[in-house]
């Protein structure tokens, strides 16, 4: 017997699985690289040998308003290490610098002052201007341009209207936008609801090149770009995380070649050959990412690579913020999963529904493979509504999976399905 330690909340949980069946488990080189500084080092580091740019201190030189957009609660950007340091190199280059940071929330919920003092330390929340993006308050947001796919651009004016625009993330394998950082901070991240949705839309997301790790021709991704371009970002920080979420590299410098560096960075250590089983196994990483059901899409995406035309799939993730927004539980419990991709079909982009693209990745899933979801959280009930099977425990799952595919199951475990990037050669 087997015991793998599976990212669950705050800790993990543990799945016992006989040897006999299990087939493979796969996890990233990621979280087994060891850096030769410590995370504050390699912060400095960064911003000390920019790629593409002056020093973000030279920057600054001469700009009254700097927006420095950073992540939201969803993210584990590690915020309280990174934030300091690069709001003392801005004002190293000007000490009168207006500062706004902005609040990268895409279309999620607003990030609570107990969630900002988390992220952020209570001195920065107590001593510097925040502000939250809200997708929904028209009146925050101007409009730009058209983007390559048609979507109008529309963005918060703060950023719009600043001297220097300054972004933070950290970059990982992204599902349909190749990888997660550097232009995303813009859209999705402080755009209006309507400039995500159209980018989102269910032929962006449909289209063979919306996948992880895929850059090249990737329309998802080519819109970011554009309008990240468009909001002339001069200069982009984005972190590499380990499992335990600590910073194991940092990029800084140009939105593109710093970012590129970046990916290709993450790629070395997380693409992974694919491995087929009868039942996969995986997480969605823990907290902050598996705090709901429409987050945990990353995980299933992973997952059904390797499940080949019918494997079970089991997502662990704790859902202790619920289902996700209002429009994603409404579409996920609204029909069979052909019925919803029948009706996501038919929406033309510029009538796009907010958070349509996480069902669309799970209906892939649904329509072909049996997905349990363990959760001591949320409602099995609802679970079962968005057609699938709810556990309490993995080992309960495992044993719900063996009476699906028999006891002679072959087993494969992602243990974190976030960081792993699976393609096929």
């Amino acid at each position: 017997m087997k015991t793998i330690k599976m990212p669950y909340y705050k800790s993990t949980m543990d799945l016992h699985i006989d040897e006999k069946n299990l087939t493979a488990v796969i996890t990233a080189k990621i979280d087994k690289y060891k850096s030769n500084a410590d995370e504050e080092e390699l912060v400095y580091q960064a911003l000390a040998n920019p790629i593409g740019t002056p020093r973000l201190s030279e920057l600054a030189k001469g700009k009254e308003k700097v927006v420095l957009v950073t992540s939201d609660h969803t993210r584990a950007v590690p915020s309280k290490i990174t934030l300091p340091i690069l709001l003392k190199e801005i004002r190293n280059g000007n000490p009168d610098a207006d500062i706004t940071i902005l609040i990268a929330t895409g279309l999620h919920r607003p990030t609570t002052i107990e969630e900002q003092k988390a992220m952020f330390g209570e001195e920065i929340v107590k001593s510097e201007k925040i502000v939250v993006n809200d997708a929904f308050a028209d009146e925050d947001f101007v409009y730009i341009c058209a983007l390559p796919s048609g979507a109008g651009f529309h963005v918060h004016k703060l950023a719009a209207q600043c001297d220097l625009l300054v972004t933070e993330g950290f970059i990982e394998p992204h599902f349909f936008a190749g990888f997660s950082g550097g232009r995303k901070s813009i859209l999705p991240g402080i755009c209006s609801a309507e400039t995500v949705n159209e980018n989102h839309s269910y032929k962006a997301v449909a289209n063979p090149y919306s996948t992880g790790g895929v850059l090249k021709n990737n329309p998802v991704h080519e819109d970011m770009v554009y309008a990240a371009r468009k909001m002339n970002v001069q200069f982009t920080f984005n972190v590499a995380l380990d499992a335990g979420k600590k910073i194991i590299a940092a990029f800084a410098g140009d939105l593109i070649a710093s970012h590129e560096a970046g990916c290709e960075w993450i790629r070395a250590l997380s693409q992974c050959e694919p491995v087929t089983g009868d039942i996969v196994i995986t997480s969605n990483g823990g907290y902050p990412l598996d705090q709901n059901l429409y987050q945990t899409a990353k995980a299933v995406a992973t997952a059904q690579v390797c499940a080949g035309e019918d494997g079970v799939i089991i997502i662990c993730a704790s859902c202790v913020d619920g289902m996700g927004g209002t429009y994603f539980t409404e579409l996920m419990t609204s029909g069979t999963p052909e019925e919803i991709e029948e009706k996501l079909s038919k929406i033309p982009p510029k009538e796009t529904i907010p958070e349509q693209w996480n069902v669309q990745i799970y209906n892939r899933s649904l329509k072909k493979h049996p997905v349990i979801m363990v959760t001591t959280y949320l409602d099995h009930d609802l679970i079962r509504k968005a057609n699938m099977q709810a556990a309490s425990d993995v080992n309960e799952a495992l044993e719900m999976a063996y009476e699906i595919k028999g006891r002679n199951a072959k087993v494969v475990v992602i243990p974190d399905g976030v960081s792993v990037l699976a393609v096929k050669e």
